[in-house]
């Protein structure tokens, strides 16, 4: 039967004997666990909120009218041509409303759905921005704002107003940033847009949004629906667009092709919309847990051969053991012991140091005309990080103490003390 006092015992007096070799080892698995708590807190921080900037803004199923050629062309529907093979060439898209059919009896169904968290709808239409002789073509989005800042995080993006002021202006427009900034204007001025067709309404800027993504920031801008309707001289049931979130949203494919089907519209769901964007996060991800295991790996390699060493630096005392009764089991658990000793102090204060390092990194201020809500840093405290960081430092001491101690409960303890 082992005797784990004793053992434990003498494998405490080793570690302290030797307390060089004893911090090194220690230090070596803290700073390979701190290191990849550190980084992969930030790392995966940072992908966290650049996922966040374009997916927050994409809804989870997106309905529109598609424009495209019609399926079947005129000359598919003559009888003589009917088993023949036919090429088109130079094909035009069909004649096409942009308006979403029944839109309003679609958007009570929606919010009936149990999987339906909210549907949003939307009425995009091409403009131009009037402001002396600068004239910019863009996009005005009429939206039921306080829906949109229940479902989406639009009101995190108004960098100046607030969507209240929107609501309950009829004649008001949240205003893109970078739009703003090319006609050099604030909150409070007017901002005349002009149709398509040339007619002009004067807009009172309300707000400001700023997304983060420029391409957005330079031309689109929101108005309420009801006037947005009426600049386009359209009836209150015109929507060009409704934007669907989700309770589930891994059904989200599924029912964007029922929802197709049903109402005979174009409906894209989220990861469809971000098929590319997905595809760099995956990336991302892939490098960041890639070096974070290579730290990891590193580590376990900087105990093994600590250890090793430790017990050829500890033969005599090893062969004086065996020769006063102790089992090469007993060796070997002695040696085993000091690993896992070192591997959870050195974890734990790993674990401390990555946390000490990622809320310093938090606290860093970060400030990005690009990202007027981020101030600084992102960090992940995912507890499921500190969980594996803590369970590798103790596999790998493991590890690298129980190949070493197998070769000391080999050892002849007569060879040993004759020196041979």
């Amino acid at each position: 039967m082992t005797n784990w006092p004793v053992i434990l015992g003498i494998a405490k007096t080793h570690l302290v004997s030797k307390m060089k070799s004893t911090i090194t080892a220690t230090l070596g698995v803290t700073f390979g666990i701190g290191a990849y708590i550190t980084l992969v807190s930030f790392m995966t921080g940072l992908n966290g909120m650049l996922d966040d900037l374009v997916l927050n803004q994409t809804p989870h199923i997106h309905l529109y009218n598609e424009i495209r050629p019609s399926e079947k062309q005129p000359v598919d529907l003559f009888g003589e041509f009917k088993n023949s093979f036919n090429v088109v060439r130079s094909i035009k898209p069909k004649q096409s409303q942009k308006k979403i059919h029944n839109a309003l009896p679609i958007l009570d169904y929606l919010k009936q759905h149990p999987n339906v968290k909210g549907a949003t709808p939307q009425l995009k239409a091409q403009i131009f921005y009037l402001s002396g002789n600068i004239e910019l073509g863009g996009n005005l989005v009429g939206v039921d704002i306080m829906e949109e800042v229940r479902l989406s995080n639009i009101q995190d993006n108004i960098i100046e107003g607030s969507p209240k002021a929107l609501k309950n202006n009829d004649n008001g427009i949240l205003l893109g940033a970078g739009l703003a900034e090319k006609m050099s204007l604030s909150l409070g001025d007017r901002v005349q847009i002009s149709t398509v067709t040339g007619n002009i309404f004067p807009l009172k800027i309300v707000g400001i949004y700023q997304s983060g993504i420029a391409e957005i920031d330079n031309i689109q801008s929101f108005a309420n629906l009801k006037t947005v309707q009426r600049i386009l001289g359209e009836a209150e049931n015109y929507v060009t667009d409704i934007n669907i979130k989700l309770l589930n949203l891994d059904e989200a494919a599924l029912m964007a092709q029922r929802l197709e089907r049903q109402f005979n519209t174009k409906a894209v769901d989220i990861n469809e919309a971000n098929a590319q964007f997905e595809t760099g996060s995956d990336i991302r991800n892939l490098i960041t847990y890639a070096v974070s295991i290579t730290l990891l790996i590193v580590a376990g390699f900087g105990i093994y051969n600590i250890l090793n060493m430790l017990i050829y630096e500890k033969m005599k005392d090893i062969a004086i053991l065996k020769a006063t009764g102790f089992s090469g089991r007993d060796v070997q658990y002695i040696f085993m012991s000091q690993a896992m000793i070192i591997g959870s102090i050195g974890g734990v204060l790993g674990l401390l140091i990555g946390l000490a390092l990622s809320k310093i990194i938090d606290q860093t201020p970060f400030h990005t005309e690009a990202l007027p809500t981020i101030s600084t840093f992102p960090v992940n405290y995912n507890m499921a990080y500190y969980i594996i960081g803590i369970t590798f430092a103790l596999i790998s001491t493991f590890i690298a103490g129980y190949m070493p101690s197998k070769k000391a409960k080999k050892i002849d303890p007569v060879r040993i003390i004759r020196g041979t």
